[in-house]
């Protein structure tokens, strides 16, 4: 594959699948090195064979794993298989590029070629019916690759291939509850309902929690959502997504870890809960702003935070003061209606101003921790227009909170917030076509850097 070429199927195609990725630069390559190596800090080096004489320098904010590598190289060989043919038609040539990626997602996961092959013809049928509709809706399928089980001897074997594709198939599963399941080859072994599922520890969007602790080491699941997503399961977690046409790798433990950044104060319990609602966020598509502050910074970030925003009475106290000295240093006119609004008890001051937002979510966490709260209640609080705001503690100081924007921001409301608050300790923006972006603190230049991209 020429060079010229190679870039543009890296940008195409490769980036995409590791969100966040970027192409640093290039350097010398002998025959000597990999067609993929690890690279120094969060790096990948590539090439499309042994022989070339240059390496692409892959970066982004969190460490790739060595199931990347190995996806990575699958992904090089089938490339470069497919290059030494020549069409007429580039189209077809895109089409093939594409299957690429699919065929090497499931040579990564599966244990062997019958397995790979019967799980990439799934997805082929699967991918039908993400443009098809059962009396006029859209449909959800889920399906279960059972690699441990091989019925290919049985007197009575139905393929996935003369049954995906019936109408009365789209009616046997909804992707979230229940599935149909299928052996190592692709045969059909039967039904399968989520309901009595072992609770086991699990890293999955919240509605998929049950797919992902039912798929162990044995066992794959396969999701298309009524949005015509993919989601590809297992060993207890999600791998893959392939959302709006792109597939994507997830690397969970090394975003979590990522959380904790020059934090030694960070509990794992708060890290998790935050990047699983994030998560949550992202696959509900309904965007939002969560921002876990640093142990030092949580003051300082309430200068822009609303005092009808606030639902924690130490904090109140804390900005009560801001907002007296503040009021001091422009005039006693200003100092007077300033202590006339906050020189009264918290509850008090809610009422008065008529903070029935705070007043209500107070009453519903109850003077809970973020991370103690059920998932499913983070990501409402999450969904609300404005910032989710939480200490290193957990405790919740703001949700929906509008924030005041320092001058310059760009983007839109949830970016700038995510970027404004990122200088006092790791801003998550959770976009509506599903992406998750970290942002902290580049104290050296004094501006926010992009920690990690999911999604």
């Amino acid at each position: 594959m020429e060079k010229m070429e190679f870039y543009k199927v890296v940008n195409k195609l490769i980036l995409p699948l590791f969100t966040g990725s970027f192409i640093e630069g290039e350097e010398e390559s002998t025959s000597r090195d990999s067609e993929v190596a690890f690279g120094k800090r969060n790096s990948l080096l590539i090439k499309p064979l042994k022989t070339d004489e240059y390496r692409l320098v892959l970066r982004r904010g969190q460490p790739f794993q060595p199931f990347e590598v190995n996806l990575l190289k699958a992904i090089l060989k089938e490339l470069s298989l497919i290059s030494e043919k020549s069409y007429d038609d580039d189209s077809y040539m895109t089409v093939l590029q594409e299957n690429a990626i699919e065929k090497s997602i499931c040579e990564a996961i599966c244990e062997n070629s019958e397995t790979t092959n019967s799980m990439f013809g799934i997805i082929n049928e699967l991918e039908k019916w993400a443009f098809r509709t059962y009396e006029g809706n859209k449909v959800a399928i889920g399906i279960i690759l059972n690699t441990s089980i091989d019925l290919s001897e049985g007197e009575e074997v139905i393929n996935y291939y003369d049954v995906i594709n019936k109408d009365f198939f789209a009616l046997l599963s909804d992707g979230e509850n229940s599935y149909v399941e299928f052996d190592k080859k692709g045969n059909l072994v039967g039904y399968v309902q989520m309901d009595k599922v072992k609770k086991n520890p699990c890293i999955a969007p919240y509605e998929y929690e049950n797919i992902a602790r039912f798929c162990n080491d044995k066992k794959i699941g396969i999701v298309l959502t009524k949005a015509g997503d993919f989601l590809i399961f297992k060993n207890r977690m999600l791998l893959f997504a392939k959302r709006q046409g792109i597939w994507n790798v997830y690397s969970h433990e090394e975003v979590i870890q990522l959380l904790s950044y020059r934090g030694s104060y960070s509990l794992k319990d708060i890290r998790r809960s935050i990047y699983y609602t994030a998560l949550d966020s992202s696959f509900s598509y309904d965007g939002g702003c969560l921002v876990y502050l640093n142990k030092d910074m949580a003051e300082s970030a309430l200068v822009h935070i609303n005092a009808h925003d606030i639902m924690n009475e130490k904090y109140y106290e804390i900005k009560k003061q801001q907002e007296l000295e503040k009021a001091s240093k422009i005039s006693k006119k200003a100092l007077e209606g300033a202590e006339s609004m906050f020189n009264v008890p918290y509850i008090k001051f809610l009422q008065e101003q008529n903070c029935i937002k705070a007043q209500s979510i107070r009453k519903i966490i109850n003077d809970k921790p973020f991370h103690e709260l059920s998932r499913r209640l983070r990501q409402e609080l999450v969904s609300m227009d404005g910032a989710t705001i939480v200490d290193s503690d957990g405790t919740i100081i703001a949700v929906g909170a509008i924030i005041k924007i320092e001058a310059g921001s760009e983007g839109g409301g949830r970016l700038a917030a995510a970027t404004t608050l990122s200088k006092y300790g790791i801003a998550i923006k959770i976009s509506q076509d599903g992406i998750i972006k970290a942002f902290y603190p580049d104290n050296k230049n004094n501006k926010s850097k992009l920690l990690f991209s999911v999604g």
